[in-house]
């Protein structure tokens, strides 16, 4: 849907989007990370229309256009709570580099991808141990045969391993952003 090219890497951001593949940890970084950072968090999961869960819950992998209305208004919402507080954490799967830049684009401002990173096998792994409450273990393979691996050389994105600890990942990705230090998120 959008051929706007990404932002160049490590410009600063207010919207920090933690993605990857289901079960590599969105929601539980993203939430760690607001938390230190004083900020709201918005997952990408509360933002699926009724008919993409259902179809996440049946089993059948989401197509693009499935996909693009649930990335605008997840993007227009981490907008909106960016302008009010400073900034704002999300976690979206973001598995295209299209969908990145889509949501760049929705924001109209610069947004950090921090992209947890894992092998299938370690994701299969954490997926088996956990419930959710419509993505299956059958989508696993859907997910990665989507997925684009972020390019640092053209994406603003922070890679991180997902064997680390949720406290690490919190930590190298809080000190990547001295930048936020000049918002004044608690008033």
């Amino acid at each position: 849907m959008s051929t706007a090219p990404s932002q160049p890497q490590s410009e600063p951001a207010r919207i920090i989007i933690v993605m990857g593949v289901s079960s590599s940890g969105k929601s539980t970084i993203g939430a760690a990370l607001s938390r230190a950072l004083h900020a709201p968090f918005l997952d990408g999961d509360q933002y699926h229309p009724e008919a993409n869960v259902e179809k996440m819950r049946a089993g059948t992998p989401l197509t693009d256009a499935d996909r693009w209305p649930w990335l605008e208004v997840h993007a227009a919402a981490l907008k909106q709570a960016s302008q009010k507080k400073g900034v704002a954490v999300g976690a979206s799967s973001a598995l295209k580099k299209a969908y990145r830049d889509f949501i760049t684009e929705q924001a109209g401002e610069p947004v950090l991808f921090v992209y947890l990173d894992g092998s299938q096998e370690v994701i299969a792994e954490r997926m088996a141990k956990r419930s959710h409450e419509y993505m299956p273990t059958s989508l696993l393979d859907s997910q990665f045969a989507t997925l684009e691996v972020p390019d640092p050389e053209t994406e603003n994105v922070l890679a991180v391993p997902v064997t680390d600890s949720v406290d690490k990942i919190v930590r190298t990705v809080v000190g990547s952003l001295d930048h936020l230090k000049s918002f004044k998120r608690w008033q």
